[in-house]
């Protein structure tokens, strides 16, 4: 029995570009967590790393457009799933679109973070934190009647 041979540089290049997927989605998490949302801190990371981490899979074992675009289209959907289990509906009103939008866009960035698309990634991050902070202190509060 052979051991294969260890290439370092892709371990550290592919350790690279999760972390940074990790720490652009962390603001939005911390934001999420700090407002006591259902999904936060965990969640968010979490889902721009797996993102990350399954389109560098594919660039590695897979080649040409339409394989790529398949696996996109596998994370968009998954995505939107996990998104869907954050909305509520709960007599005539519905919550938790935003954290589902935010979750979405956060499995964009890890998506052009693998992609090596940073400016993508940046720009999604920021406008993501950007959109769930000034919006939010802009949006009408229930009444406590």
């Amino acid at each position: 029995m052979t051991i294969p041979d260890i290439n370092w540089w892709l371990i550290v290049n592919h350790l690279t570009h999760m972390l940074i997927a990790y720490g652009l989605a962390l603001p939005i998490g911390w934001d999420s967590e700090r407002e006591a949302r259902g999904v936060g801190l965990r969640t968010f990371p979490l889902v721009a790393m797996a993102c990350c981490g399954y389109i560098l899979i594919g660039n590695e074992v897979l080649s040409g457009d339409a394989a790529q675009a398949r696996i996109l289209y596998g994370l968009m959907s998954g995505i939107g799933f996990i998104g869907g289990g954050a909305i509520l509906k709960s007599e005539g009103s519905v919550s938790g679109t935003s954290t589902a939008a935010a979750i979405w866009s956060t499995g964009a960035i890890g998506a052009a973070v693998g992609w090596n698309r940073y400016e993508i990634a940046v720009v999604l991050a920021v406008m993501t934190l950007f959109t769930l902070r000034v919006f939010r202190q802009v949006k009408p509060r229930p009444s406590s009647d």
